[in-house]
């Protein structure tokens, strides 16, 4: 009787003791986690990281950082094609048109004489003077004026330190007698010996020395001042 009772009184302490233990609350124990760090289990309900949760990583390879890129400023340049200046051409300085008063000779209607006659020229350089020479000396305004080298074709003119070289084309209507080639071969003498720096005047006939201008009168290469 007494050893049921001392049964009965222990089962009911046991239940006492499991009441109890019941509704105290209880503390989880401690978790370690792989990396050996303590987790509790408030710290896990509070918010332990997923495992499967990839931590952010920034540009330059550090967790939760990120560098924010630097924009390229440097900007294309295409560079501006460089226009090359046309060269101006330097003008040319414009000669001078000269004046000049020169005497010239022809013959009378009857060939008898050496006429002379002054006549007013232009000209801007030395060359041109002669050419104008010869011209003057190739016509006449005047009909007592009879010019002996009408019919002559003057092709070239030269002039070279001192000599003057021409270069005629006679066709057969320019020829006459003794007299008047006598009277052309003076006239062109006088006329061109005028200036001061014609010291000899060589005569060509199609580009050749001849022994006489129109076959009476023996000309001279070259003829002296």
């Amino acid at each position: 009787m007494n050893k049921k009772l001392w049964c009965i009184g222990l089962l009911t302490l046991v239940m006492v003791v499991g009441v109890a233990c019941g509704q105290k609350p209880t503390t989880g124990p401690n978790v370690s986690n792989n990396n050996g760090n303590t987790v509790t289990e408030e710290q896990g309900a509070a918010g332990t990281p997923d495992e499967n949760t990839v931590p952010e990583v920034g540009s330059n390879g550090t967790e939760g950082e990120s560098t924010p890129t630097t924009p390229d400023t440097t900007a294309e340049v295409t560079p501006t094609p460089t226009e090359t200046p046309t060269p101006t051409p330097t003008p040319k300085p414009t000669e001078t048109v000269k004046k000049e008063t020169i005497e010239v000779y022809f013959t009378d209607p009857q060939a008898m004489e050496l006429m002379k006659s002054k006549q007013e020229i232009t000209f801007e350089d030395d060359i041109q003077k002669y050419k104008a020479a010869y011209k003057v000396l190739a016509s006449s305004a005047h009909s007592e004026l009879i010019p002996l080298w009408a019919k002559i074709e003057l092709k070239s003119l030269d002039f070279k330190v001192g000599a003057i070289t021409l270069d005629i084309h006679m066709p057969d209507e320019a020829r006459q007698g003794a007299g008047e080639e006598q009277f052309a071969i003076d006239a062109l003498r006088n006329t061109l010996f005028q200036f001061d720096e014609v010291k000899s005047i060589e005569l060509l006939v199609d580009g050749e020395k001849v022994e006489s201008l129109m076959g009476h009168v023996e000309l001279e290469h070259p003829m002296m001042k």
